[in-house]
């Protein structure tokens, strides 16, 4: 199916308007605004740098988050405006560039990805800079650079990832097998020596920055045989199905007959994936795209037997599989041209029922919680929360409290409830009404 000019531009910024709405409701009709306890964390970095608390995540997204403070806006709205940047950052640079525009346009619009904007999360961040870096690839493959542009401004790409997050050194690793995997080529020392420096730059971090604010981070976060391989390779399967698949990325943990349909979908994908890439054949930059990612999928695996990380799921595997849909939406727009485009549309409207469904009101909840911590004399004071462990749903509520007071952090230690700044769901429930998501 081809469109003229006119029309191809109607659908496409009508896919980048609703793609911008449905951001927005995405965490305006979330009850909490789609927050977590690692946004607690990132607002309560923001709020107190240059006060270092903890090490267990870079310095670039509450930075990030501190400068739109700025703008008088607080650490919850700075977050979204992120967000909300990021995505126009890629649109932008993409089109400039004319660098995967089209794919990037219908990548973003997949209810995954507006997830990831929508979210109060050092994802959201490190998207625009994963396609800096592909696209810095795609110029060292063509030979526009020289080894000393090439390394300098990969390496400094890389960097700057790893600033946002650590996981950004599986993109080194993927720079790094790329090179060796072309060594018979001119510009194989520009990814072996960039994916080097990034290396080289963390352990310097490491030992300099973390160290000297968090000496116990190894202990706390190196262990050995946290899951066995069993557990690790079901969520693996259910990580990538969810990831992978276009309209809905998020499975029922409870079971049921839905989950077949969610994963079937999504690995139905995976074998499309494969079979065009095999199919049709691979320019360069989409060999650099696609090793660098799935070399990070394997490495974010393999990570987890001795160190603490979520279970893999379409969040953290956001900046690795961004770059498998831009290669792959490439081919399908060789394949059947602007139907591409429904792709976005249909997982947009999918999105928006499942928004719709299990919606909530942030706006009247924040309202609430404003009252409730005035009325306490809690509005700027160091607030702690009780939760009897870190899967406990009571640990909502300190969520969506962090997006009006920073300053709190999650406990387990039931004698602190004595104290006053030291709340429970019980405490704060009791004299307001929060707005919950049915389907919990």
């Amino acid at each position: 199916m081809k469109l003229n000019s006119n029309k191809e531009k109607i659908v496409q910024i009508t896919l980048v308007v609703i793609t911008y709405i449905m951001i927005i409701l995405r965490f305006l009709m979330n009850e909490k605004g789609r927050v977590s306890p690692d946004s607690i964390r990132y607002m309560r970095q923001s709020e107190i740098f240059p006060v270092i608390d903890n090490t267990t995540a870079p310095l670039g997204y509450p930075l990030a988050i501190k400068f739109f403070t700025f703008l008088d806006l607080d650490n919850f709205w700075s977050s979204k405006l992120v967000g909300l940047l990021a995505y126009t950052l890629i649109l932008i640079f993409s089109y400039r560039k004319q660098f995967f525009f089209k794919e990037l346009m219908v990548t973003s619009a997949l209810f995954s990805f507006v997830s990831t904007y929508s979210y109060t999360m050092s994802e959201e961040l490190i998207l625009p800079f994963v396609v800096f870096f592909f696209y810095i690839g795609k110029q060292i493959t063509n030979q526009r650079y020289s080894l000393l542009q090439g390394v300098s401004l990969l390496s400094l790409c890389l960097i700057t990832m790893i600033n946002i997050r650590y996981s950004a050194l599986f993109f080194c690793c993927g720079s790094i097998v790329f090179g060796l995997m072309n060594f018979r080529k001119s510009y194989w020392k520009s990814f072996l020596f960039s994916g080097m420096i990034g290396i080289l730059f963390y352990v310097v971090y490491k030992f300099t920055f973390i160290d000297y604010f968090n000496e116990k981070y190894i202990d706390t976060f190196l262990e050995i045989g946290l899951k066995p391989t069993s557990q690790l390779l079901l969520e693996l399967f259910q990580g990538l199905a969810t990831t992978f698949n276009p309209f809905i990325h998020i499975a029922d943990p409870n079971g049921g007959i839905i989950n077949f349909g969610i994963f079937g979908i999504g690995i139905l994908t995976i074998a499309a994936m494969l079979f065009l890439f095999i199919r049709i054949k691979l320019s360069e930059t989409e060999k650099f795209i696609l090793t660098s990612s799935v070399v990070s999928i394997i490495l974010s695996f393999f990570i987890q037997y001795f160190y603490s990380v979520n279970a893999i799921d379409y969040r953290l595997l956001a900046p690795f599989s961004i770059g498998i849909w831009m290669v792959f939406f490439r081919k399908v727009f060789y394949m059947i041209g602007g139907l591409t485009y429904s792709v976005g549309f249909v997982s947009l409207a999918v999105g928006f029922v499942f928004t719709w469904l299990s919606r909530g009101d942030y706006l009247e909840n924040r309202k609430a919680v404003t009252g409730f911590l005035k009325n306490e004399n809690l509005m700027n004071k160091n607030l702690k929360f009780f939760v009897k462990d870190q899967l406990d749903n009571d640990g909502q509520t300190a969520e969506l409290i962090s997006t009006v007071n920073p300053n709190i952090k999650v406990i387990f230690t039931p004698k602190d409830t004595l104290q006053k700044t030291t709340l429970t769901r019980y405490k704060v429930e009791r004299k307001i009404n929060i707005k919950k998501n049915k389907y919990q």
